[in-house]
């Protein structure tokens, strides 16, 4: 019956995209229950899914696979598809390694470009290519994370997560270079494994978050532990499920004051949250998160989600509730109904990574206050999926579950992309940008109205 109002939706969907109507006139079409999981041959912008603890197989119901993109270079005139009213313009080439973007008060975006360990500024020109592209600082180490602080029109610092530290530069509003050296905030994070770092304040400025990746797949660096001596562990972290040996404040999001000390374990059982956004107005923490691998194509899925205060989100032990990963049978019951199931749950192996709320004006009403992340796309999944922009569909600033295709086509064929998106951020004047990493590009999507051409 899913499958059958999935095909229905699609044709109307197909019928509206011909006759050029615009997004809010269409009906979405929202894919469950298997239907959900899918791969890029039915990516189209304006599908909505929505995948729930009950649809996920039993782990091994499919071979792990190994199977990483070729990356080759966008064919002549290729864009990629947006739905109808929206455009997309290549605004820059040919960077090293583009990755997370953060827009600063004044417009300027801040964009870490990690491989070459540095941190560039982009002063945007109303269309085409910035005005002026400057390097603001370099000799950094895997720069993720940027923010400004403190919040509001004049910010005196820019925050800077590396794989191993963060750092801070003062900053005056319109700085295209930093007016002093990098200052070490927090001097020790942990290093190797995921190494990205992502950073952000909450509304009152008294919290600096951190969120730090896993070192390894499934823990296998930490060592073990007998459930005695791992709930003493616990005990002792003030957390549950707190990892131990190289996995010690990892596979989760770290809480300091903005001054680098006070630190403690905000949230735990998170693998890899590779974007973190704080929510504005309602001041929640998001994450953007990458789950385990080895489990089989459809498990276990990515997510993004609401990161509540003290909250263990499974990993390594168990994923999305008390689902106990087979690898680490018997090894946690102590922890069996304290997992939190994350609010958004993705198609497994998209590799979720930056999000940013929509707080511009542009884009029509029902996307204000709602959530864009890149998804990098999947190396351990038999059919690929990822390669898009999404949609997380928010109602009063909850989530609702569901996700929508954004910005897709990055994909040729089964083996072959010419994109993989990384970063998100809202620019000044209500677009977005979006940074990719496969052939080093910036892109800026406007809402020109329906009827226009993508």
């Amino acid at each position: 019956m899913a499958r059958k109002r999935a095909a229905r939706a699609v044709a109307m969907l197909g019928i509206g995209l011909l006759m050029g109507l615009p997004a809010a006139a269409e009906e979405p079409l929202v894919r469950t229950g298997a239907a959900a999981f899918g791969d890029f041959t039915q990516d189209t912008p304006g599908v909505r899914r929505r995948i729930t603890v009950g649809d996920m197989p039993k782990p091994f119901a499919t071979r792990s696979a190994s199977n990483g993109p070729s990356v080759v270079a966008a064919p002549a005139g290729a864009l990629p598809k947006l739905p109808p009213g929206f455009t997309a313009e290549r605004m820059l080439d040919r960077l090293d390694n583009p990755r997370a973007m953060r827009v600063a008060p004044n417009g300027d975006v801040f964009l870490a470009d990690s491989a070459a360990n540095r941190v560039l500024v982009l002063r945007l020109a109303p269309s085409g290519p910035p005005i002026r592209t400057e390097v603001f600082a370099k000799g950094l180490y895997g720069p993720f994370g940027i923010a400004f602080y403190p919040s509001g029109p004049r910010p005196q610092w820019i925050y800077v997560a590396n794989t191993n530290s963060v750092v801070r530069f003062p900053y005056q509003d319109g700085d295209l270079r930093a007016r002093g050296a990098a200052q070490t905030v927090v001097a020790s994070l942990p290093d190797g494994g995921h190494a990205t770092r992502d950073i952000g304040f909450s509304p009152d400025d008294r919290r600096m978050y951190v969120s730090v990746g896993s070192a390894s797949n499934v823990g296998q660096r930490m060592g073990r532990k007998s459930a005695a001596e791992a709930a003493a562990w616990d005990g002792q972290q003030g957390i549950a499920g707190a990892g131990w040996g190289e996995e010690a404040n990892r596979a989760a999001v770290l809480a300091f004051t903005p001054d680098g000390k006070s630190q403690r374990v905000f949230a735990t059982g998170i693998r890899n949250c590779v974007g973190l956004a704080v929510q504005p107005a309602k001041g929640d923490v998001w994450c953007s998160t990458n789950e385990r691998d080895g489990l089989g194509d459809d498990l276990v899925p990515d997510y993004i989600t609401r990161v509540k205060e003290g909250g263990f989100y499974g990993w390594p032990w168990y994923y999305m509730g008390n689902h106990e990963d087979p690898r680490l049978k018997g090894e946690r019951p102590d922890l069996n109904g304290k997992v939190t199931v994350p609010d958004v749950l993705l198609q497994p192996h998209s590799a979720s990574l930056q999000l940013a709320f929509y707080t511009g004006t542009q884009f029509p009403k029902q996307y204000q206050g709602d959530i864009f992340a890149a998804e990098h796309g999947s190396w351990n999944r038999t059919k690929r999926t990822g390669y898009k922009v999404i949609r997380v569909v928010l109602k009063d600033g909850v989530p609702t579950g569901e996700y929508e295709d954004f910005m897709t086509g990055f994909v040729l064929n089964s083996s072959t992309v010419w994109g993989r998106p990384v970063g998100v951020a809202v620019a000044a004047d209500g677009s977005l940008l979006v940074s990719e990493d496969g052939n080093g590009t910036i892109w800026r999507v406007r809402y020109s109205g329906p009827g226009t051409q993508r």
